[in-house]
């Protein structure tokens, strides 16, 4: 009878490895953090490759990241940025005012969506 007593508070292992990875997600979480708070500078360690070059001034890129997800034909548009940041593409600093390349808005928002590619960058990889 002690040994059914024990069963009924053993923790079920599904509860078990649910709090487990919330934890790592967690701790995952404060590690990515951006270095300075508010400065918009984030580091992906996406696999970024350009499929199609519609129009001028937009972008087909296939974005493959662990943390961000897949998306495998993701229109950009060319902008100027906003805020700083880092590039996805080369990790150079982007500052506000620069030639850039973001993901098109849609619903749902892309986990990407603050995401930014120097224009330049983007431009020497077409041409390659």
């Amino acid at each position: 009878m002690l040994a059914a007593s024990a069963m009924i508070h053993a923790i079920d292992p599904w509860q078990q490895t649910l709090r487990w990875l919330s934890t790592r997600q967690a701790d995952q979480a404060s590690r990515s953090a951006p270095t300075t708070a508010g400065s918009g500078s984030e580091h992906y360690a996406a696999s970024i490759t350009v499929i199609d070059r519609p129009g001028p001034g937009t972008v087909v890129i296939a974005w493959r990241d662990a943390t961000r997800g897949c998306y495998g034909d993701q229109e950009w548009s060319q902008a100027v940025a906003r805020a700083a940041g880092l590039c996805a593409m080369s990790g150079r600093a982007i500052a506000p005012g620069d030639a850039i390349y973001k993901p098109r808005a849609c619903r749902p928002k892309p986990r990407n969506a603050e995401a930014m590619i120097l224009a330049d960058m983007l431009h020497a990889a077409v041409e390659a």
